[in-house]
């Protein structure tokens, strides 16, 4: 006998395309997909910008659970056959991060001319239901703390490109009824994080004895450091509810802020070691502060993020010491 909710699972498996697919969210996502029932393909042209090493490893662990990978590029390859048939679109791939060394190029190709190229192909499928825009908390600009009609002041590239390729997608609904929504999220660490992200280069630094960058006044930012864990189970309950997010806009995020010093001591405590701490200028474009509001997640999505920092950086050093320590080099 299938009892009801058995029955909804049954009935609610769909194919989905996950761009991005090899990077770490996109991972953890196609994973979770996986593990729900539903039919995943990933997408990723596996750009160099950060260790292919990591990225292999990430798409060995797509490959043992049957998560087929597309390398075609967004911003150049003809996309008809990569959403074939295909019913949702999680778009997570783009150029990340705040960096003087990436040109604005970059930015511009990999996060809005990628992110019109999809959409142009999407607009063409008579299979698609939804498409689901990974956006950032960087569009806010430096103090990323208010709700969804918060006014944008922009501070990076980064936030540029991405403010601009989430409102593709958001004019394509509100032009031809284009089933899209966009999700801003906020601080996300956890296992398989980028080499260059903070917890990542702390961890190494720790475990490995390599100095730690620590950008001036850094320590005193406050951050919505969001669990990876917790980060999924927001994407996956926008696919269960997606009738009522088309159009929107939501922050996903833990609403609890930390210090970033307080970060650095849990992961020293948790090692049982100092990190090397090397003192660097300010770097532009940082957020100052972030603290998700999430009013609108709980209400339409009854989201309810629960991993304490302190939880979620014990599974990123066992991470690191079960999978990366003297096993992959993730270091140029």
């Amino acid at each position: 006998m299938i009892n009801e909710e058995s029955s909804y699972s049954l009935l609610s498996k769909s194919r989905i395309l996950v761009t991005g697919a090899v990077g770490f969210i996109g991972s953890h996502l196609c994973e979770r997909l996986k593990a729900d029932g539903h039919e995943v393909m990933g997408l990723d042209c596996k750009t160099d910008h950060y260790a292919p090493a990591l990225k292999d490893l990430n798409e060995k662990c797509l490959g043992r659970i049957g998560v087929p990978l597309d390398t075609s590029d967004l911003a150049s390859d003809d996309l008809t056959q990569s959403i074939v048939d295909v019913e949702y679109i999680f778009h997570l791939a783009a150029q990340p991060g705040v960096s003087s060394t990436t040109p604005f190029d970059l930015y511009l190709r990999n996060n809005f001319v990628a992110t019109h190229r999809l959409l142009q192909a999407a607009k063409q499928s008579s299979c698609l239901q939804g498409f689901i825009n990974i956006s950032t908390s960087s569009v806010y600009g430096a103090d990323a703390t208010g709700d969804e009609s918060t006014e944008p002041r922009l501070t990076s590239f980064y936030g540029v490109t991405k403010l601009a390729a989430e409102q593709l997608g958001l004019a394509a609904h509100q032009d031809n009824d284009f089933p899209c929504c966009s999700l801003r999220l906020f601080s996300v660490y956890g296992p398989r994080e980028r080499p260059e992200k903070l917890y990542t280069k702390l961890v190494a630094s720790v475990l490995e004895d390599r100095s730690f960058p620590l950008f001036e006044d850094s320590e005193k930012h406050v951050r919505s450091y969001t669990y990876v864990g917790d980060i999924i189970d927001g994407l996956v309950a926008v696919l269960e509810r997606f009738d009522v997010c088309v159009g929107e806009i939501l922050n996903i995020g833990t609403d609890v802020a930390r210090s970033t010093a307080e970060g650095i001591q849990i992961v020293q405590d948790l090692a049982g070691k100092s990190a090397r701490i090397e003192r660097k200028p300010r770097r532009a474009g940082d957020q100052t502060r972030t603290q998700a509001d999430i009013t609108k997640a709980r209400k339409l999505l009854d989201y309810n993020p629960t991993t304490s920092l302190e939880e979620g950086l014990r599974e990123v050093v066992e991470w690191y010491r079960s999978q990366i320590l003297g096993r992959v080099d993730l270091w140029p």
